[in-house]
């Protein structure tokens, strides 16, 4: 048996091996500081390490997050051609009209099938080359164009049973001293209307013609049809020559070109610029008064009371304030508009012709705004004979704004027209209720050139 001697008793510490005060709290110091202790050399070469490092990161972490952003980005779809259109000339422009494809080549027009990707017919009798071109469906095959060459003559198409029909250049003259160089042209949806805007020397002016495209259909028909008519008997009568059959297939073609001559389209409408305002022609205020309008709009400011001894001293009074500033940078001269964009405006509550029956697809109007100038003008294409022969035409509404307008267009139904200032605001008008639905204003300094609605 094993008995113990002594009590039980717990042994004295030992002092062997004891911490020290600054080891216990060795979790509280910092481990930069193991660094401190090293050469100057080593400490310089760890932190250049150190901040290689951290760069580096900092690159790899960058680069990630622009990898996972181009992943998460939708990829834009390539799109290859399915089918090329081999020309001889060297190609200016191009339409779409129905299946066909109308481009402008250098020398004359081609038409290509978009069904077989082949070219159908040509044009060249001119030898002129075609700078711009817009194309409608008429229907039943046929369809009108409207081109521009490099000399500035507007040529008038008619596209049917593949070939192409020369119906009127429409601002040829004999004398070319007095010929005007057409600068755009606008063909309407369903190729009712066709306008054209001209330049002279010192002028320019806006041509509106009225295309009498039903008659040209019913014209195309009767000539399609005695032209098959006389193949048949003539198919008949020889059917027993195969030469004969290979002339007389040609025929319908052939005779359609030789004998059909189309209308001209009517001139409707010549819009000029405005006027600059000058002083009152009238010798009192109730001569004013049966010159101004009913009140249903605003009008462009020529039936006033201001006399021109008034306007020469408003200038003088302008002049003599900022006569420094107008020294410095030059007088400028208000110069006559020599360039317009005009849209064709289907019927709506402020537009709406002399006849009560106006179909919903066909434009009854066109507005037009000239460079430089404030008013967005609105004309009836249905107007009386007396009306068509003035000269000086006056538009049917007036839409003011408060800077001069850069630019506009119409969206695809034609009830919603947006007009751009020069001072970067934009203005959505409702063309059927007359009045402005927004007014945005972009960034300061910064000028509009186009717009379009999506």
């Amino acid at each position: 048996a094993n008995t113990r001697k002594h009590p039980l008793g717990i042994p004295p510490p030992s002092e062997k091996g004891w911490p020290d005060e600054e080891e216990e709290n060795f979790f509280l110091l910092d481990p930069d500081r193991k660094r401190d202790v090293l050469p100057q050399p080593f400490r310089m070469m760890d932190k250049l390490v150190m901040q290689v490092f951290e760069s580096a990161m900092e690159i790899i972490e960058r680069r990630e997050m622009l990898q996972e952003a181009q992943k998460r980005k939708g990829q834009p779809k390539k799109c290859f051609p399915t089918a090329e259109f081999q020309v001889t000339e060297r190609a200016n422009c191009l339409a779409v009209s129905g299946k066909y494809v109308f481009v402008g080549l250098s020398v004359g027009l081609a038409a290509f099938n978009m069904s077989d990707f082949k070219d159908v017919c040509a044009w060249d009798a001119a030898k002129t080359e075609i700078c711009a071109i817009h194309a409608s469906d008429l229907g039943n095959e046929c369809h009108v164009l409207l081109a521009v060459d490099e000399m500035g003559l507007a040529w008038l198409f008619c596209f049917h049973k593949e070939s192409f029909l020369l119906v009127k250049s429409l601002n040829e003259v004999k004398d070319i001293s007095h010929r005007s160089t057409c600068v755009e042209v606008v063909l309407s949806l369903g190729g009712d209307y066709a306008g054209i805007l001209l330049q002279g020397n010192t002028k320019a002016w806006l041509e509106i013609y009225q295309l009498p495209k039903d008659s040209w259909l019913t014209e195309m028909e009767k000539k399609a049809r005695a032209a098959e008519e006389l193949a048949c008997s003539e198919r008949r009568s020889n059917c027993s020559s195969e030469v004969g059959t290979f002339l007389l297939q040609e025929l319908p073609v052939s005779a359609i070109q030789a004998d059909v001559k189309l209308d001209a389209p009517v001139l409707l409408l010549t819009v000029r610029p405005p006027k600059p305002i000058t002083g009152t022609r009238f010798k009192g205020p109730l001569d004013a008064l049966k010159e101004v309008d009913d009140g249903s709009m605003l009008g462009l400011g020529y039936n006033h009371l201001i006399k021109d001894s008034q306007w020469e001293l408003q200038e003088a009074i302008f002049c003599s304030t900022y006569q420094e500033f107008l020294e410095a940078e030059g007088v400028i001269k208000e110069e006559v508009p020599r360039y317009a964009t005009f849209h064709f405006l289907l019927p709506s509550r402020i537009l709406m012709g002399p006849e009560t029956d106006v179909q919903p697809d066909i434009p009854v109007g066109i507005g037009v705004h000239w460079d430089g100038n404030h008013n967005f003008c609105l004309y009836l294409l249905n107007r009386s004979v007396k009306e068509k022969v003035d000269s000086d035409l006056k538009p049917d509404v007036v839409w003011p704004c408060a800077a001069p307008i850069a630019c506009s267009a119409v969206s695809s139904c034609s009830r919603y027209l947006a007009l751009a200032g020069e001072d970067a605001t934009i203005t959505i008008w409702d063309k059927h209720l007359g009045y402005p639905l927004s007014v945005t204003a972009i960034l300061e300094e910064r000028f509009i050139r186009s717009i379009h609605f999506l």
